[in-house]
């Protein structure tokens, strides 16, 4: 499989709250290759989505939803920094940024707690930065910043290659606490009446889930989805043949929390490739779960 698109979705600036970034290279990218796809799908962004983006495809049923943005941080005052959602915080991490007087490489200072960059200048406030980049490749495994959820958002534009029938959401915010869902899943109910979605991001390593066993269906996490669904989800699994493996958490959420608190009767469940040395620079995934994840989520939009 060639990841040289993940390459480059993994080094986009777009963190929660400014993924105008990411948005404007999916549009491009989108406009550009959407020919050569089985279907040609309708384009729905604009000031009603802000910078989230929804694709129409055929007579759709079920939903992909795969979050656009990343962590990272925001100077404060002096050379504080405050984080924008959970980054992992060690000293020595390289940011990147830009502010009113140009591009910012610095070094990540943590003391108990307190965050801090190092740069020989001030830098503007309310500037985000985020992980420089260092993508790598070996036989078996991709490793960079980002995986969470640039690899979600991949592999949303690898089923969008052959999907026929279904919507694609990228969505906005969901590592700081969300905001776009529910506006989103209530336009693609009340205008195509679908209520049924797959979470298309990344989940945890753990005694459980491991790599090289496939992608992981979570059955929960501090959200509990309908079971009747998850059920029938885990029976289309068991039938394609696609290797995957169970999750049960008690802890971490999604986009799909926001679907199932909404006011309207969404059926949900997060279908994800699980990474170690989760929301670091050094996020790790094996390729043998990227291409299960892939190939289920194209039995599942067939199927559901």
């Amino acid at each position: 499989m060639d990841f040289s698109l993940l390459d480059q979705l993994c080094g986009i600036h777009a963190p929660s709250g400014n993924e105008v970034g990411m948005k404007t290279f999916l549009l491009e990218y989108i406009n550009q290759h959407q020919a050569e796809w089985k279907v040609v799908p309708e384009i729905h962004e604009g000031d009603l989505f802000q910078d989230a983006i929804v694709l129409k495809f055929g007579n759709p049923k079920t939903a992909i939803f795969a979050h656009m943005d990343s962590i990272g941080f925001t100077v404060r005052y002096q050379d504080q920094l405050v984080p924008i959602g959970g980054p992992k915080a060690e000293s020595g991490y390289r940011l990147v940024g830009q502010d009113s007087l140009g591009f910012i490489e610095c070094e990540l200072l943590e003391n108990d707690g307190d965050l801090h960059y190092k740069f020989p200048r001030g830098i503007d406030r309310g500037t985000e930065l985020v992980f420089k980049k260092d993508f790598r490749e070996t036989d078996e495994f991709v490793q960079s910043c980002y995986l969470d959820n640039r690899l979600g958002v991949f592999n949303a534009l690898k089923v969008a290659e052959t999907l026929e029938n279904g919507v694609i959401v990228f969505s906005c915010w969901e590592e700081h606490g969300g905001g776009s869902v529910p506006y989103l899943a209530k336009y693609i109910y009340e205008e195509w009446g679908v209520r049924q979605a797959l979470i298309s991001d990344i989940t945890w390593i753990t005694e459980g889930v491991v790599h090289g066993e496939g992608v992981a269906i979570s059955m929960r996490d501090r959200n509990v989805p309908r079971r009747s669904f998850i059920d029938k989800i885990i029976a289309i699994a068991r039938e394609s043949g696609v290797d995957f493996q169970l999750e049960v958490e008690g802890a971490g959420s999604s986009d799909g929390r926001e679907l199932q608190v909404s006011p309207y009767p969404f059926d949900w469940c997060f279908v994800g490739a699980p990474e170690d040395n989760v929301h670091s620079p050094d996020e790790i995934v094996h390729k043998h779960d990227i291409a299960c994840m892939i190939d289920l989520y194209r039995v599942l939009m067939q199927k559901l």
